[in-house]
Formats: structure tokens, sequence, C-alpha cells
């Protein structure tokens, strides 16, 4: 059974940063493409950032670009997203999610068959 579970959110003020952190199990971790979305109050999810099962390419949305970075340690199961200058558009909940099939870069949603609970991460203006 496959569990992914995200952590590291919170409430912080514009331009502060955060880590989010996801911890994957019930697969083999380094071979999946991994990704991060989130979800803010009366809107869609949205794909915020992806990196190929190795760690050595990755995607961003226009809106996190050069504000975000996706990392991940392939010892430890688990996927990271450093988040810094943050604003109050970044408010929502961000979900993490195991992607199937190769590396494409995609955001699309129905790609990822796996999904977390989601962390919120509220910042204030």
């Amino acid at each position: 059974q496959v569990q992914v579970v995200e952590s590291g959110g919170g409430l912080v003020q514009a331009g502060g940063s955060l880590r989010l952190s996801c911890t994957v199990s019930g697969l083999d971790f380094d071979a999946y493409t991994m990704g991060w979305f989130r979800q803010a109050p009366g809107k869609e999810r949205e794909g915020v950032s992806c990196i190929s099962s190795s760690g050595g390419s990755t995607y961003y949305a226009d809106s996190v670009k050069g504000r975000f970075t996706i990392s991940r340690d392939n010892t430890k199961n688990t996927l990271y997203l450093q988040m810094a200058s943050l604003k109050p558009e970044d408010t929502a909940l961000y979900y993490c999610a195991v992607k199937s099939g190769a590396w494409s870069g995609s955001l699309n949603r129905q790609a990822y068959p796996h999904w977390g609970q989601g962390t919120q991460v509220t910042v204030s203006s």
C-alpha cells in the first residue's frame, strides 16, 4: 500500500521561507517522478513543480519559478520543496504526489495516481 505523507507547512510572513517534506512508502521511491501541487480555497488544484526519479530534471510553474526549489533524497524516500520569497497568493494546501510513467515534465494531475493528505501553508501580508 502506497503512503504519501507531507509535513512542514505553517504560518509565515510575506517574504519568508518554508521547507516542505514528503515521505513515501510502499513503492520504489527512486523509480518515480514526484510532484508538488497546491489548492487555494475556491480554486482548482494546480501543479507547482515536479522532479524526475533521479533528481536530474525539474520543472516549475511560472508562478513559482525562481522562488521555489524542488529536490529529493532517494536514500530517505523523501521529497522536498524549499519555498522562498513567499507571497500571500502562495497560501494553499500543498500536496505531494507520485507520478506514473516516464519523466515528461508534466503537472497533469491525471498522471499522478498517489497523493498525500496535504500540508497547509499560510502566508500573511
